[in-house]
């Protein structure tokens, strides 16, 4: 029989070191992965039944990655492993497009739990999130930022520099200052560090 295929993105070594040693057995892995723009790259060259992803990560987190992910039409079921709690972050996963939402200090409890579930079209969301399954996705909201807003957001955030930013994104500079602009504007901040403290709060990089 056939073993379902797997994508695994993580920043840290460690966390996908013990992902592998947990999930090799059951499942084919995919060569791993370990920030937004590859996940992206990756999942749309390899198609595979399921994503395992980190939402904290470099250049784009896990939730925009899958956004452009559903965009461009893949099906792959996505869980989420992360270390927020909060039920905002894990309302955030389910509204990009997610399947599965599991705590990374109980991940090798739930974790192959959860993606059996998502490969049979279910939900799973860890106990440890307060609120149930419903009261999550009736918090679904719209983010009031652009795609590309929240792109530029997470990599000031990350203090890339502007010429930086522009190489990754292949946008002007000009353009990178006025998306900026409108950023500080949506959210009502005035400084860089203002942004950067949102960009932890929401959960777009790690401290």
């Amino acid at each position: 029989m056939k073993r379902p295929r797997l994508l695994l993105a993580d920043d840290h070594m460690i966390v996908l070191e013990g992902m592998t040693r947990l999930l090799q057995a059951e499942y084919e892995l995919l060569p791993p992965v370990s920030d937004g723009q590859m996940l992206v790259e990756a999942a749309l060259r390899t198609m595979p039944d399921v994503i395992v992803t980190d939402v904290s990560m470099p250049i784009l987190n896990g939730i925009e990655a899958l956004r452009q992910l559903r965009k461009k039409g893949l099906t792959s079921k996505v869980v989420f492993l992360s270390m927020h709690v909060d039920m905002e972050f894990a309302a955030e996963a389910f509204s990009a497009g997610a399947s599965g939402y599991v705590i990374k200090q109980s991940a090798s409890e739930e974790l192959r739990r959860a993606i059996k579930e998502v490969l049979r079209n279910r939900t799973y969301i860890t106990p440890r999130v307060s609120l149930d399954q419903q009261s999550i996705l009736n918090s679904l909201t719209p983010s009031v930022l652009t795609a590309r807003e929240r792109e530029v957001l997470q990599l000031v955030a990350e203090g890339r520099t502007i010429n930086g930013i522009a190489s990754i994104l292949r946008v002007a500079g000009r353009t990178l200052g006025f998306h900026k602009t409108n950023i500080m504007d949506k959210l009502n901040l005035r400084t860089t560090a203002d942004l950067t403290q949102d960009a932890v709060r929401h959960g777009l990089i790690a401290v």
